[in-house]
C-alpha cells in the first residue's frame, strides 16, 4: 500500500495542471483528465441484512433487521451517493461496508473487483470520513494534516513528499488560510469554525490518496458554498479513477449534479440504485415525478419518507417503490453485481497492492515519536489541567499543615492521656495525607482514556497508531506531573505537622506518597479504560474506590473484618501505604516520663495491627499494584479496539 500511495503522490503532480484546468471551468465542464483503468477498485455488496440485537435484560425482544437485501455496486471513477431519509440505514451501511460496525449480526458478501473483502484489505486500499468531527485541539490545522501523513503515509515516501502532499490537500480544500490555527477546544478556547473543522476531517482522509473513499455524511453543518467545494474535491478524486461513496443528506441542486450514481433507501431496503437521469424516469413512472425548478435530492427523499400523519399510507408506497425497483431496475443490477463478483482475468489495482502485514504504515518507534509529541504539546499548550494539579496539592498541603500544625511536636512531662491523644493526632495526620493524595490524583484521571475514547477509537482503527503506543505514551508524559505534584505536598506539610525531624524519614514519606499516589493513577486509568464514557466513570469511581478505603488499616483493624470481604486489603494501596507510613513514623520511637522510657512507637504499630518486618514486603506490593492495575487498564482500553 505504501508504495501505491508513494505512486500516487508522485504522479500527482503531473495531473494537477489539468485539474486546475477543469476546476477553473467548473466540474463537469472542459476537458477531463484521462481515467486510469487501474487508479480505482469496483466494490460490490450482495443481500446484506443487518440485525440489530433485541433489546431486554430478562426477556429480551427479537432482533431488529435494519438492512434488508441491500445490494450494490460503485465502479472506480464512479462518486455513488447513497440518500434516504432519516433511519433509513445509511450510515448503517456505511459502516458494514468500513467493518465498523459492532454488535451487529452481519449476512451478505462484500467483494472488491471480485475478491471478498476482509478488515485487513478494507483498511489498506480505503479511507473513511466520519460525521463527527474529532481532532486534538491543540494542534494547528497543519500539524493535524502532518501528523496524519507520518503516520498514514508509509515510510517508503519521503519527508518532502510528505510536506507536499498536505500543502496540495489544503489547497485543494481551502485551508491554507487557517493553516497555523489551531483547531480548538470547545468551552476551552476557541479555534476554527465548525466548516473548516469539516473540511479537515476530509482532507486528513485525503491525505493518503485512497483507492476507495467512504464519507458519512461530509457537507453537515456546511453551507453550500463549502459543501459544493468537499464535493467537488471528492469528484475531482474520481476525475483519477477513484471510488467514492458518500451518504448525503439533504444536497443542493449543485451539489446533487455532481452525482454519478444514486442510491436511494427506504425503510432498510433499496429503493433505486443507478444514474440520476434514470432516477428521474424511475420517480415517475412512479406517479411522482420531480417539479421543474424542485431540487430532485429533496423531492426524492421527502417522496420516500414517512411522515408521522400518514405513516401506514407512506409505508404502502414505499413497499410499491421498492418492489417496483425489485422487480425491474433491480434485476439489472443484480446481474452486474455478480459479474462485479468475478475473479478478475488479468491483474488489477487491488493485485498490484502488496497489503502490508500490519494495519499500522508506520514502524513502531515512528509511532512512539508521532504520539509523544502530541502528547507533550497537549500538556505544555493547555498547561491549565497540570498547573490546577500541582497548585491544588500545594494548596491541600498549606492546609492540612495548619490544621496539624504542631501536632508532631512532643512536650516535656506529658500524661499519658496527652500521649494517646498525640499519637491519635500523628495517626489522623498519616492517614489523611494518604487518603488526600489519593483521591486527588484518581478522581481526575478517570476521565483521561474514558474522555477521548471516540478519538481514540476513530485514529486507531485508521491505522494511525497501536494500543499500546497510544497507553504507554499518555502514561510517560503524564507521570513528571504525578510525582511533582505529591512531592509538593510533602515538603509544605511534613515540618509543619511536626513529624521525625531526620532527612531519612521525610523522604520515606515522600517516596512512599509518590508511590501511593502513583497507584491511585493507576486504579483511576483502570476505570477510565473500563467504562464507557466519562460519565459512566465518574460514577464508577466512588463504589469501587469506597472499599479500598475501607480497608485501609485506619477504619478496620486487620483481622476483624468479615472472612468473607478480608481479600480486600490485599488490594489496597492505602492498607499498604498506610502501614509503612506508620512503621517509618514510629519504628524505635520512645519517649520518656519522669525518667521512665516508654515504648510508645511499638504500642501504636501493635494497637494498628502492623508489623514492621513487613516494610519491604508492603513496599513491593505498592510496586505490584501500580504494574497490576495499569496492566489491567491496558488490557481493557485493547478489548475495546476489538472489531
Amino acid at each position: 500500500m505504501a508504495e501505491v500511495i508513494g505512486l500516487s503522490i508522485r504522479q500527482r503532480a503531473t495531473t494537477m495542471e489539468q485539474l486546475e484546468m477543469q476546476e477553473s471551468k467548473g466540474v463537469g465542464g472542459g476537458s477531463t483528465p484521462p481515467v486510469d483503468p487501474t487508479a480505482g477498485v469496483t466494490y460490490t455488496w450482495r443481500k446484506l441484512n443487518v440485525y440489530a440485537p433485541g433489546k431486554g435484560f430478562f426477556k429480551k425482544s427479537p432482533p431488529f433487521h435494519i438492512l434488508k437485501d441491500v445490494s450494490g455496486l460503485c465502479d472506480g471513477g464512479q462518486l455513488l451517493a447513497i440518500m434516504g431519509a432519516s433511519g433509513a440505514g445509511k450510515t448503517t451501511l456505511l459502516n458494514v461496508l468500513t467493518f465498523r460496525s459492532r454488535k451487529l449480526k452481519i449476512e451478505g458478501d462484500i467483494y472488491i473487483n471480485g475478491r471478498p473483502v476482509d478488515l485487513r484489505t478494507i483498511a489498506g486500499v480505503s479511507a473513511y470520513v466520519q460525521q463527527e468531527d474529532l481532532f486534538t485541539g491543540v494542534f494547528t490545522v497543519k500539524e493535524q494534516l502532518m501528523f496524519n501523513a507520518q503516520l498514514r503515509i508509509g515510510k517508503e515516501v519521503s519527508e518532502k513528499e510528505r510536506r507536499k502532499r498536505v500543502h496540495e490537500v489544503m489547497k485543494e480544500l481551502g485551508l491554507n488560510k487557517c493553516a497555523d490555527t489551531r483547531i480548538g477546544i470547545p468551552g476551552r478556547f476557541k479555534g476554527i469554525s465548525g466548516g473548516e473543522k469539516k473540511r479537515l476531517a476530509f482532507a486528513c482522509e485525503m491525505i493518503t490518496n485512497p483507492l476507495l473513499l467512504l464519507c458519512d455524511e461530509p457537507t453537515s453543518g456546511l453551507d453550500s458554498f463549502m459543501a459544493a467545494s468537499v464535493v467537488n474535491a471528492m469528484k475531482r478524486m474520481t476525475s483519477m479513477g477513484k471510488t467514492v461513496i458518500a451518504t448525503i443528506h439533504q444536497p443542493s441542486s449543485e451539489v446533487f449534479a455532481l452525482f454519478d450514481r444514486l442510491l436511494i433507501l427506504a425503510e432498510g431496503r433499496v429503493a433505486f440504485l443507478g444514474t440520476v437521469d434514470l432516477a428521474h424516469k424511475f420517480f415517475s413512472r412512479l406517479e411522482r415525478p420531480c417539479p421543474k425548478n424542485h431540487n430532485p435530492g429533496d423531492h426524492f427523499i421527502y417522496t420516500l419518507a414517512i411522515k408521522a400523519s400518514k405513516e401506514e399510507e407512506c409505508r404502502q408506497f414505499v413497499h410499491h417503490a421498492c418492489d417496483s425497483y425489485r422487480d425491474n431496475e433491480g434485476l439489472v443490477n443484480d446481474q452486474l453485481v455478480e459479474s462485479a463478483m468475478k475473479p478478475p482475468a488479468k491483474d488489477d489495482a487491488l493485485a498490484s497492492i502488496k497489503l502490508p502485514k500490519s494495519p499500522y504504515r508506520a514502524s513502531w518507534l515512528n509511532q512512539f515519536t508521532a504520539m509523544t509529541r502530541r502528547n507533550w504539546l497537549e500538556q505544555l499548550r493547555d498547561p491549565v489541567v497540570s498547573v490546577v494539579r500541582i497548585a491544588q496539592n500545594m494548596m491541600f498541603g498549606i492546609i492540612f499543615g495548619l490544621i496539624y500544625l504542631g501536632a508532631g511536636e512532643w512536650e516535656e512531662n506529658l500524661t499519658g492521656t496527652q500521649v494517646l491523644q498525640n499519637t491519635q493526632n500523628i495517626e489522623g495526620v498519616l492517614f489523611v495525607f494518604i487518603t488526600n493524595l489519593t483521591f486527588s490524583f484518581l478522581f481526575p484521571v478517570v476521565v483521561t482514556f474514558s474522555g477521548v475514547m471516540p478519538l481514540f477509537l476513530r485514529e486507531h482503527w485508521n491505522g494511525l497508531y497501536r494500543t499500546d503506543v497510544y497507553f504507554l505514551t499518555r502514561n510517560l508524559v503524564e507521570l513528571p506531573v504525578f510525582i511533582v505534584g505529591p512531592c509538593c505536598f510533602t515538603a509544605i506539610a511534613y515540618y509543619m505537622v511536626g513529624l521525625r525531624v531526620e532527612a531519612q524519614y521525610f523522604f520515606i514519606t515522600m517516596a512512599i506518597l509518590t508511590l501511593n499516589a502513583s497507584v491511585s493513577v493507576s486504579y483511576g486509568y483502570m476505570i477510565s479504560c473500563l467504562a464507557k464514557n466519562y460519565q459512566t466513570a465518574l460514577v464508577l469511581a466512588t463504589p469501587l474506590t469506597f472499599p479500598i478505603m475501607i480497608f485501609g488499616g485506619f477504619y478496620v483493624r486487620d483481622g476483624t473484618s468479615p472472612v468473607w470481604l478480608d481479600w480486600i486489603k490485599y488490594l489496597s494501596w492505602i492498607n499498604y501505604s498506610n502501614e509503612i507510613l506508620t512503621i517509618n513514623q514510629w519504628d524505635g520511637f520512645n519517649y520518656t516520663i519522669h525518667n521512665d522510657t516508654i515504648p510508645v512507637g511499638e504500642e501504636v504499630i501493635k494497637q494498628f495491627g502492623f508489623e514492621t518486618d513487613d516494610f519491604y514486603t508492603d513496599i513491593g506490593a505498592l510496586v505490584a499494584l501500580l504494574v497490576g492495575y495499569r496492566f489491567l487498564a491496558f488490557l481493557f482500553l485493547l478489548f475495546k479496539t476489538r472489531r
